[in-house]
């Protein structure tokens, strides 16, 4: 006797469309974002838009937060791949409302609404203290490494960065002589494109310049924060101005040989990471509330201790909230 199935017909179709949010759980992550988000004011996204005309129509952009929310609170960040999974994903599907956006407009929304996208935070946390879900009770802060979008092989110390200066400008002196001695000879040499080559490294040389000038400028200010200054001829100085004995390893704005920059993201730093090795990146600080644990203050910095950080917390907490 054959076994007897549930009736499946992949390839029935509906006599009556199917609505998407039928299609989700009641309790799903995008029927609250999706009620949230309409519960937000967007008036800052809107007046980007203003006055464009009909015949330059945008996507909407509370569609676009939606899905942008979505995206980012499931772990997916790349522009390109909420492409895909618009196409894919059932929620997503949801929040577009049969909106396609390319990856590039996605990534374009973003990078114009970074600040807007910023305030919506504190939209969130302040409606959530409104519901009841943010007590104020006990709130805990912590901070972790944030790795950045930057190879450790794109950076290089301040000793290495002299040493590459001279290297490259002895070979753009060596190419500009051969280039001189070839027109003059015209002589067959081996085909190379000199002022390509010269293009190149004249260009890396002026990438570790800047990167070099950078470090120096930022020694110097943290050796004008430690009292140093470019005419104290290296000798530390008391409260009157007065010299009080030993003397500073380094002259004023010269890094330390050791100091690292990084090419692809010069404003992250070199940090320890978790299980050892070192990353470059950035340090994240989060305040949350434990009635319904609520991310309630976020802070992202370049410095590594987060020794310093309680108090700015504290107050990035009531600055999120309102209050005094």
């Amino acid at each position: 006797m054959a076994g007897s199935y549930l009736p499946y017909e992949p390839d029935q179709v509906m006599l009556l469309p199917a609505a998407p949010q039928d299609w989700l759980p009641a309790g799903h992550l995008a029927h609250f974002i999706n009620d949230t988000v309409q519960a937000l004011d967007l008036k800052a996204f809107y007046a980007r838009y203003e006055g464009a005309g009909s015949r330059n129509q945008p996507f909407h952009p509370a569609m676009m937060v939606k899905v942008l929310i979505y995206a980012y609170a499931t772990g997916v960040f790349s522009s390109r791949k909420i492409e895909r999974r618009l196409h894919e994903d059932l929620a997503l599907r949801m929040l577009a409302a049969g909106n396609f956006p390319r990856h590039r407009t996605i990534c374009d929304f973003r990078a114009f609404h970074l600040k807007e996208l910023s305030e919506l935070f504190v939209q969130v946390v302040r409606l959530a203290r409104e519901m009841g879900l943010v007590k104020l009770g006990t709130v805990a802060i912590d901070g972790t490494k944030v790795k950045a979008n930057a190879s450790r092989h794109k950076a290089m110390s301040y000793e290495r960065m002299k040493q590459a200066e001279a290297e490259l400008k002895a070979q753009v002196d060596a190419l500009l002589a051969r280039a001189k001695a070839t027109d003059e000879a015209e002589v067959n040499e081996p085909e190379l494109d000199l002022p390509a080559e010269i293009e190149r490294r004249e260009a890396r040389l002026a990438a570790i310049g800047e990167a070099r000038e950078r470090l120096e400028q930022r020694q110097r200010e943290a050796d004008l924060e430690r009292g140093c200054s470019d005419d104290d001829d290296r000798r530390p100085r008391g409260p009157h101005g007065k010299p009080k004995g030993g003397r500073f390893k380094r002259e004023f704005g010269i890094p330390e040989d050791k100091a690292q920059e990084n090419f692809t993201d010069p404003d992250s730093r070199i940090m320890k990471r978790a299980g050892g090795g070192f990353d470059p990146a950035y340090n994240a600080q989060t305040a949350v509330d434990e009635a319904a644990h609520i991310i309630v203050a976020a802070e992202l910095d370049n410095t590594a201790p987060d020794v310093n950080w309680l108090l700015p917390m504290v107050q990035a907490v009531k600055d999120t909230l309102g209050e005094s």
